[in-house]
């Protein structure tokens, strides 16, 4: 199995971060990293990380991180085109749920997702995370909920 990390980006790995892309066909399903880095920026509760795997970058990943009303979401996820099907996705989220476990008050970690064809929905049920029947901004909620 690969070694999975998340890790901060600095001023010598941004580029590399930027440069990760999702296969064309995913474009609409997730904002480019130079986008949701940009908005970290202006928002104070953006928790970002780069996902690295044996070494290398290979995706990204944002939270919304409230820990003031114990809200922890999914912002963004991506892993780029070359480096789908290795699993390295299915860790990078296992290690951010064992981050948002330790926040204080976390009971669940919720995402959104574009229902459309070649959509996520079916990568986030295998980790875990459920339908809430809820629709945000045109996307469908999940919702993964922590045993007690």
């Amino acid at each position: 199995m690969s070694q999975v990390e998340l890790r901060e980006i600095t001023k010598e790995t941004v580029r590399d971060i930027l440069r990760l892309k999702v296969k064309p066909e995913q474009e609409n399903f997730v904002a480019p990293n130079a986008v949701s880095l940009s908005e970290a920026l202006f928002e104070e509760k953006a928790w970002y990380r780069a996902i690295y795997a044996n070494g290398e970058p290979v995706g990204f990943l944002m939270l919304f991180d409230n820990d003031e009303n114990a809200e922890y979401y999914l912002w963004r996820f991506m892993i780029a085109a070359p480096y789908q099907g290795f699993g390295y996705g299915a860790e990078a989220v296992k290690l951010l749920i064992d981050y948002v476990k330790t926040r204080p008050n976390a009971k669940k970690l919720e995402l959104s997702y574009v229902p459309a064809k070649g959509g996520p929905e079916s990568f986030y049920l295998k980790q875990g995370f459920k339908n809430t029947g809820r629709v945000e901004h045109g996307e469908n909620v999940m919702e993964l909920i922590f045993e007690e």
